[in-house]
């Protein structure tokens, strides 16, 4: 098999006849589209569909590659992977450095100016590289880890800070695993995975080869003195920095979640007063 053939055969098993704007027809033995089906919708031949699954057919065309995104319905991310996996696009990394990653010092004076709003800056494998006082103690403090997979499925605090836990683990493995595709072969993207790896939830997540990055949503968070908090998370790319995302968390203006972030800012504020509090987050400290 291929990594290609693999995340086709996936989006395929993802996709209901229904989506795909076909008749369920008969009763159907394996999930999703079947694999003529796509052909048919992509416009290509069923032989040469299941060469590209099988992975005996490793180089398609941008044209081929197109039919099938628009086939699987596939957001843009999604069809970035594709292409990617068909080694058709650049890495995201091509012409970078891959070592220890460092925020620009003037992001983290910026995120530090924002006083209502909670920020972190991301790194490759999702590593929170800076996160401003107010993002401290939503996370609380990252006693564990300050991955962001990792806590999903390796803190056990976890299941209290997401309420909708199962929506952020999807979520987060599908981010990474856009972000192994984009930085094939980085060091730390496989170190992450190697820490996951006793993890079976996590290792069935992966397996199902979703690939998108973080967008607007919102996000629900349940803390121990805040309360339920949701939340408007927007995630923006650094320029100038491969890889690197600056992600915000906004309480709509108003609103008891707002109450609640201003409460947040007055335990942080509590927090940097006494001599036994958590270090701040080093910001330009390599990962």
């Amino acid at each position: 098999m291929s990594g290609l053939g693999d995340y086709l055969r996936a989006r395929r098993a993802d996709l209901s006849p229904a989506d795909a704007g076909l008749p369920a027809g008969e009763r159907r033995w394996v999930p999703g589209l079947r694999r003529s089906e796509v052909a048919l919708l992509a416009g290509i031949s069923v032989e040469y569909y299941v060469r590209l699954e099988q992975g005996r057919e490793r180089n398609p065309s941008p044209a081929v590659l197109d039919a099938l995104a628009a086939a699987l319905r596939l957001p843009r991310d999604g069809a970035e992977h594709l292409y990617r996996l068909a080694g058709l696009a650049p890495a995201a990394g091509a012409g970078g450095a891959a070592g220890p990653e460092r925020v620009d010092p003037r992001l983290v004076e910026l995120l530090q100016a924002w006083p209502a709003t909670p920020a972190v800056v991301l790194g490759r494998a999702l590593d929170v590289l800076v996160a401003n006082p107010l993002a401290e103690e939503l996370f609380g403090g990252f006693p564990t880890t300050r991955n962001l997979v990792e806590l999903v499925f390796l803190d056990p605090l976890a299941h209290a800070l997401y309420p909708e836990r199962d929506v952020v683990a999807r979520g987060a493995v599908a981010a990474l695993r856009l972000a192994d595709g984009a930085h094939p072969g980085d060091a730390r993207i496989r170190e992450v995975r190697r820490r996951l790896g006793g993890s079976e939830e996590f290792t069935r997540a992966w397996q199902r080869h979703d690939a998108r990055g973080k967008t607007a949503e919102r996000k629900r968070f349940s803390h121990p003195q805040a309360g339920e908090l949701t939340l408007h998370v927007q995630t923006f790319d650094v320029r100038g920095a491969v890889g690197q995302q600056l992600v915000l968390h906004h309480p709509g203006q108003g609103t008891p979640s707002a109450d609640g972030v201003a409460l947040l800012g007055i335990l942080a504020a509590q927090r940097t007063t006494r001599p036994d509090s958590r270090p701040a987050s080093p910001g330009t400290a390599p990962v």
